[in-house]
């Protein structure tokens, strides 16, 4: 059995987060684990807060896992906060052979509450950029990252090899806020880029995709594929989750982590 872990922030709506990880971990065929970095007081209309765990319950996860079960894959989600990055670095600093570890620098919720505290930006690039084999931000966030707008598919090429020079291996520049044409997404694998492009699917209905898509990657890494590999059926993997999404609440619905297994089930998908 592959495993992968997710070190991210519950939501307790279940659409994204740590929930959304665990259940694309099992659609794709992986055991999936987590350490807890946030509890959110959260629905699919807002984030409304965020209560912290401790640091050192954060690393003591981390490594009590680590020190039982074979790791496949690490995918990194929300951490807010300085203590809680260097808490993470230091715990898989001191794993002797890592795993390949997908980071997802989660910035800014859909309804515009910052998960990443002003001052963690520059801890995150430090500590966590150089322990992951891939990084995969939206628009925004390599927006904020790199410090400059990024507009069109030809600046989002550049804005991942900058990202790359920051210290991360491979980077997965997201296109979906370009919000017109086909989705595209920018892969630098260190030396070369690739596009990769599905059908723009129109909904409302997206929360947690970003976790899903990175979970994803993670979940396709720990099955031994290759990081293009591992991305492309992580972006075929995506569409339809979303394509399937789910209209449920008041506001931004999640996506299907299940629908190919309600499909084949011979179940609704919608």
């Amino acid at each position: 059995m592959h495993v992968a872990l997710s070190i991210a922030g519950s939501d307790s709506s279940g659409g994204a987060g740590i929930q959304a990880d665990l259940k694309t971990f099992q659609a794709i065929g992986v055991f999936g684990m987590s350490a807890v970095t946030a509890v959110t007081v959260q629905n699919t209309q807002k984030v409304y807060d965020i209560q912290e765990m401790r640091p050192e319950i954060v690393h003591g996860q981390i490594t009590c896992l680590f020190d039982d079960i074979p790791i496949h894959a690490v995918k990194i989600g929300m951490v807010a906060s300085v203590p809680l990055i260097e808490a993470i670095a230091d715990a898989l600093g001191a794993i002797e052979r890592l795993p390949p570890v997908v980071l997802d620098p989660v910035m800014i919720s859909k309804s515009g509450y910052a998960l990443l505290q002003p001052d963690a930006q520059a801890a995150l690039v430090r500590h966590l950029f150089p322990l992951a084999q891939v990084v995969t931000p939206n628009l925004p966030e390599a927006q904020a990252l790199l410090g400059k707008k990024i507009a069109g598919i030809d600046a989002m090429q550049t804005a991942a090899r900058e990202i790359s020079a920051l210290g991360a291996t491979r980077v997965v520049v997201k296109g979906g806020h370009l919000g017109r044409g086909n989705a595209t997404d920018v892969l630098f694998d260190g030396q070369d880029v690739k596009l990769l492009e599905s059908r723009r699917i129109d909904t409302a209905n997206n929360h947690g995709t970003g976790c899903t898509f990175s979970s994803a990657i993670a979940a396709h890494m720990a099955r031994g594929e290759s990081f293009v590999d591992a991305v492309t059926l992580a972006k075929t993997y995506i569409t339809g989750a979303i394509e399937n999404a789910l209209s449920l609440g008041k506001g931004c619905g999640p996506t299907h982590h299940f629908f190919d297994l309600y499909r084949r089930a011979g179940m609704g998908v919608g």
